[in-house]
C-alpha cells in the first residue's frame, strides 16, 4: 500500500499569497503598540533585524523544502536527518501547537479589529465563529484556501500601500519629532539596556516573519515545487519585511507614545489622524482581512502537521484520514476545536510569545537538520542549494537561541511544560498501549459465536463451510448451527442442544472439515412458531453473537419478500448478518470485494480478510469510477480506496490488491470485473435500501447477486432501522444513488420506490 498523499493544487501566486497574506496579520495590527511600549522608535530596527535574520532560516528552508517536498515541514527534515524518534515527534508536535496558538492569536486580533465597527462586541464568540468558517473552508479543499488568500492578500497589500503613502505625505501623518520622541519614553538610554529591550522586542514580533514556514508545511500540495517553493518563500519574506518596517515607521511617527504604548488598535488610531473619516474604518477592515488570512494559513499549517504525525503513526491514525477531496478533515476539525479553546485566554502578547517560542524551537532543529543531511546524503537531489553554506545554518541557530533566551519567562515555562508532556507521552506510548490492550482482552466480552441458520438442507452445508472458514480466521470464534422446528401452537419456545458427537451424519463432510480446521462446532435445535421468531429468540438470549449466517432465499419476489423469514431476520437481528448465495462454492482462492464508504461495505472488508486468513486467498478491492473521470481524479479515487482499507485493517497484507474499474454504473463495473476474472466469491455490503420490504439487500445488490457467475456473500452491519432510514434519505437527498444497467431493472426500481413511499406514508 502507498502512503496517504495530499494532492498538488497550489500555483505560484497562491503560494506567495499563502506566505505573504498569512504573515501580514495579527502582529502588525495587534502587536505594534506592544512592541513600541518595549523599544520606542527602536521598534523599526527590531523589525528590520528580524526580517534580515529570517533570511538565514528562509534560505535553509528553500533547500530543505525542495529536497523533501512533502507535508510536515521541519518534522519531515528532522525525521530524515535524525531518524523517526523522540526529536522528530517533538518538533512536529511543537510546530502543530505553535500554529494552533498563532491561529488563536489571529482570531482574537480579528475580534479586536471588529470592535471599531461594533464597540463592546464580545471577543470569544467572534473568534470562535471565524475559526469555524476556516475549518469549513479547509475541509472543502486547499485550492479554495489558496484562492481566498489571493483575493484577501491582494486587497490587504493595496490597503498597506495606501496607509504608507498617505501617512508619509499628509501633514497630520508622519512627523520626525514624534518619531524621535518615542525613545524619550525610556529613562535608561544606555547601550546594554537598550539592546536588551531590542532583543525582547524581536522575540515578541519574530513569529510575524515565520509565515513562510506554512509553505514548507504544505509543500506536498504545491505544484512545480522546485520553482514555486523557493520563489514563494523568498518573495513573501521580502514583501512582509518591507511592509512591516514602513508601516511601523509611519505609525511611530504619527502617534505619541502616550497613545501608542500598549495599544491593540495602533494602526487604526494612526489612520484616523491622517485619513479622517474613512481611515479608521479602512484600517479596521484591513486588520480584519489580515487576521483572517493569518487564521487561514495557521490552521492549514497545524492540520498538515497533525496529518504528518498521524501518517507516521505517532499521533492518532484518524488524523491522517482523507476526505473525498483529499483533505485531512478530522485533523482540521480537531485543530479548529483546540484553537477555539485557546482563544479563551484572550492575551495577545502571551499567545504571541508562546507561538514564537514554539516556532523558534522548530526552526532551530529544522535548520540544524540541513547540516546532517548534507553530510549523510551528499549526492541527494537538491533543486535549490543554499549559498554560503554552512554559515546560514550557524547564523540561524544562533538567532533562534538568542531569541528564545529573550522570550517571556512564562511563555518559555509553558513551552517547556508542553515539551515535557509530549516527551512523556512518546516514551510511554508503547507501555500504555500494551496495558490498554491487555485490559481490553481481560474485561471486554468477545462476540465469538457465529450462528448459522441451518433449516434448509440445501444451504446448510455451504453455510457451515463458510462459518468454519470465518471461525478459523478468528481463533476465539466457534460455530453454532441452529435448526428451528416450527410448532403450531404459540407455546413458549423450548430449546435443547446437541453437542459434538451426533451431527456428523447430518452435515457429513462439513462437520469433518470443521474438525480438521480445529473449529469448535455444534448443532442446536429450537422450537418456535416460525423460523424467523426462533432465530431472533436465540439471538436475543445470546450476548456473544458476532455474525449470523443465512442462505439466499430464491427466487426473490418483491411482493412477498417482506414475509420471507430471512428478510425478517435481516431487518430485526441485533447483530451483523451475512447471506450466502451458493453457486457451487469450492476452494476459495480469489475474492472480489467492492469497496465504498458505507458501514456495510466496511464489514465486507473484514469478512473477506478473515476468509483470506484461513484460505490464503487473494483479494481484489474494487472501486468503480465513471469513464469520464480524469487522471487526477482517478488518483484521488485510488487514494480513497487505500485509505478505507488502511482505516479498517491498519496496514493491509499483500493479499489485498486495490483496483479501479471504469464503468457507467457500479453494477456494470462489478459485473464486468467478475466475468473478466475468475473469482470464487464476491463479498459485498448492503446498500441503504436493505430495510425496505421490497428489497432484499438493495436494487443494485440484488441485481449483482443475480448476475455474477460465482458465489456471493452479502452482509449487513448491525444498525437500527431508524439510523438506516436517515442514512438512506440523506443519500437520496444529495443524489448519491446507484443505478442498474438495464431498463427493465430501472423500471422495477421505480415501481418499488413508489410502493416504498406509499408504505412509509
Amino acid at each position: 500500500m502507498t502512503r496517504r498523499k495530499l494532492k498538488r493544487q497550489l500555483g505560484l501566486l497562491q503560494v506567495v499569497m499563502l506566505g505573504t497574506a498569512g504573515t501580514l496579520a495579527a502582529e502588525i495590527f495587534v502587536l505594534t503598540g506592544h512592541a513600541a511600549a518595549r523599544s520606542g522608535s527602536d521598534t523599526i530596527l527590531a523589525l528590520l533585524l528580524g526580517g534580515l535574520l529570517s533570511y538565514t532560516i528562509a534560505l535553509n528552508y528553500c533547500e530543505l523544502a525542495t529536497t523533501y517536498p512533502v507535508a510536515g515541514g521541519a518534522m519531515s527534515y528532522v525525521r530524515e536527518s535524525f531518524g523517526s524518534g523522540t526529536l522528530s515527534f517533538l518538533v512536529g508536535s511543537m510546530d502543530c501547537v505553535s500554529s494552533t496558538f498563532y491561529a488563536a492569536l489571529s482570531a482574537v486580533g480579528f475580534a479586536y479589529s471588529l470592535r471599531v465597527f461594533v464597540p463592546g462586541l464580545p471577543t470569544l464568540p467572534v473568534a470562535a465563529l471565524v475559526i469555524l468558517v476556516f475549518v469549513v473552508l479547509n475541509v472543502l479543499g486547499v485550492s479554495r484556501v489558496g484562492n481566498l488568500q489571493i483575493v484577501l492578500g491582494g486587497a490587504l497589500l493595496a490597503v498597506f500601500a495606501a496607509y504608507i503613502i498617505v501617512g508619509l505625505i499628509q501633514p497630520q501623518g508622519f512627523s520626525w519629532s514624534t518619531y524621535a520622541a518615542a525613545n524619550a519614553h525610556f529613562a535608561d538610554q544606555r547601550m546594554i539596556p537598550r539592546m536588551g529591550r531590542l532583543f525582547v522586542t524581536i522575540a515578541l514580533v519574530y513569529n510575524a516573519y515565520v509565515g513562510f514556514e506554512v509553505i514548507a508545511d504544505d509543500a506536498e500540495e504545491i505544484r512545480d515545487p522546485d520553482r514555486n517553493i523557493p520563489a514563494g518563500i523568498l518573495i513573501s519574506l521580502t514583501v512582509c519585511t518591507i511592509v512591516y518596517v514602513l508601516t511601523s515607521f509611519v505609525t511611530l511617527g504619527t502617534l505619541p507614545m502616550s497613545e501608542l504604548a500598549g495599544s491593540e488598535t495602533a494602526l487604526t488610531d494612526a489612520a484616523r489622524r491622517f485619513m479622517p473619516g474613512f481611515g479608521a474604518p479602512l484600517m479596521a477592515v484591513a486588520g480584519m482581512v489580515a487576521t483572517l488570512t493569518s487564521v487561514n494559513s495557521a490552521m492549514l499549517s497545524a492540520s498538515r502537521e497533525a496529518f504528518t504525525l498521524s501518517r507516521d503513526g505517532v499521533w492518532p491514525r484518524a488524523f491522517s484520514r482523507l476526505s473525498r477531496v483529499r483533505t485531512p478533515h478530522l485533523a482540521i476539525m480537531t485543530i479548529g476545536a483546540l484553537t477555539v479553546m485557546i482563544t479563551f485566554s484572550q492575551q495577545v502578547d502571551f499567545l504571541s510569545y508562546i507561538s514564537a517560542a514554539g516556532y523558534l524551537f522548530v526552526l532551530f532543529w529544522g535548520n540544524l537538520s540541513l547540516i546532517r543531511l548534507r553530510r549523510q546524503f551528499p549526492d541527494l537531489r537538491r533543486p535549490f542549494r543554499v549559498p554560503a553554506f554552512p554559515a546560514t545554518v550557524y547564523a540561524a541557530g544562533i538567532v533562534c537561541i538568542i531569541l528564545i533566551a529573550f522570550a517571556a519567562p512564562l511563555a518559555l515555562a509553558f513551552g517547556a511544560g508542553v515539551l515535557g508532556l509530549f516527551a512523556a507521552a512518546y516514551a510511554l506510548r508503547h507501555p500504555i498501549g500494551r496495558a490498554v490492550a491487555a485490559y481490553r482482552q481481560d474485561t471486554v466480552t468477545h462476540d465469538d459465536c457465529i450462528v448459522v441458520a441451518a433449516d434448509n438442507p440445501d444451504t446448510a452445508q455451504s453455510l457451515v463451510h463458510i462459518a468454519s472458514i470465518l471461525a478459523q480466521g478468528d481463533s476465539d470464534s466457534y460455530v453454532c448451527a441452529l435448526a428451528v422446528h416450527e410448532v403450531a401452537a404459540p407455546a413458549p419456545t423450548r430449546a435443547h442442544t446437541r453437542r459434538a458427537r451426533g451431527p456428523a451424519d447430518v452435515f457429513g463432510p462439513v462437520y469433518r472439515e470443521a474438525q480438521a480446521r480445529n473449529v469448535a462446532f455444534y448443532i442446536k435445535a429450537r422450537e418456535a412458531p416460525s423460523v424467523h421468531e426462533g432465530i431472533l429468540a436465540e439471538l436475543a438470549q445470546r450476548q456473544n453473537v458476532r455474525l449470523l449466517l443465512a442462505g439466499w432465499p430464491t427466487p426473490l419476489d418483491p411482493l412477498r419478500l417482506g414475509a420471507n423469514p430471512v428478510k425478517r431476520v435481516l431487518q430485526h437481528a441485533p447483530t451483523h448478518v451475512a447471506v450466502l448465495l451458493d453457486r457451487g462454492l469450492g476452494p476459495i482462492q480469489r475474492i472480489l470485494v467492492p469497496v465504498g464508504g458505507a458501514p456495510h461495505s466496511r464489514l465486507a472488508i473484514h469478512l473477506a480478510q478473515e476468509i483470506a486468513l484461513s484460505t490464503r486467498a487473494q483479494i481484489t478491492a474494487l472501486r468503480v469510477i465513471s469513464p469520464s473521470v480524469e487522471s487526477d481524479d482517478e488518483e484521488d479515487n485510488l487514494a480513497i480506496l487505500q485509505d478505507i482499507l488502511e482505516d479498517e485493517l491498519g496496514q493491509p497484507p499483500p493479499v489485498w490488491k486495490p483496483q479501479l474499474v471504469r464503468a457507467a454504473t457500479v453494477a456494470d463495473g462489478i459485473l464486468e470485473e467478475s466475468t473478466h476474472t475468475a473469482y470464487d466469491l464476491v463479498v459485498i455490503g448492503a446498500s441503504e435500501e436493505w430495510p425496505l420490504s421490497t428489497r432484499f439487500f438493495g436494487a443494485v445488490d440484488d441485481w449483482i447477486a443475480d448476475k455474477v457467475p460465482c458465489s456471493v456473500l452479502l452482509c449487513r452491519r448491525h444498525e437500527s432501522l431508524a439510523l438506516s432510514w436517515v442514512r438512506r434519505h440523506f443519500r437520496l437527498l444529495y443524489g448519491e444513488h446507484q443505478t442498474v444497467p438495464d431498463a427493465a431493472s430501472q423500471g422495477n426500481m421505480h415501481r418499488a420506490r413508489r410502493r416504498d413511499k406509499s408504505q412509509s406514508e
